[in-house]
């Protein structure tokens, strides 16, 4: 929720080892999102507050820091649409969004597990060389 802290998000990453925490409101609305990496701002701007313009700590509600300015994706989006995407905008996930209602979030590290599952199989499917018989030369 919006008013959980990024205390709570840190908790929550560390708990589920995951990098970005969509925030959703009592219907499952998206409301915006925090990741880890606003995690370590967070903290940082902890140890350097004369430099910060805006400081914030880990106390910090969640609407105060949250992204609210997202791209999301329906259930339906190619996933090669959705990689491309993500790769140009330089961002590490995509919600995924059904009639305004969060349904799931796909990851920088969900692609690499396809690509691992791809290149797989592409060794399984690959025929084994043959080393020519030297007797027979």
């Amino acid at each position: 929720l919006r008013t959980h802290t990024l205390r709570d998000a840190k908790s929550m990453m560390d708990a589920l080892d995951i990098r970005h925490i969509p925030v959703v409101d009592a219907n499952h609305h998206l409301q915006g999102l925090v990741t880890q990496r606003d995690i370590l701002a967070a903290q940082e701007s902890c140890l350097h507050p004369d430099d910060a313009e805006q400081s914030f700590t880990l106390d910090t509600p969640l609407y105060e820091m949250m992204h609210t300015n997202i791209m999301t994706a329906e259930p339906r989006a190619g996933l090669k649409e959705s990689a491309i995407y993500m790769q140009k905008h330089k961002v590490g996930c995509l919600p995924i969004v059904h009639k305004g209602h969060l349904v799931g979030i796909i990851t920088d590290t969900d692609f690499v597990t396809i690509a691992i599952n791809l290149l797989e199989l592409q060794e399984e499917v690959e025929p084994e060389e043959i080393e020519p018989d030297e007797e027979a030369l």
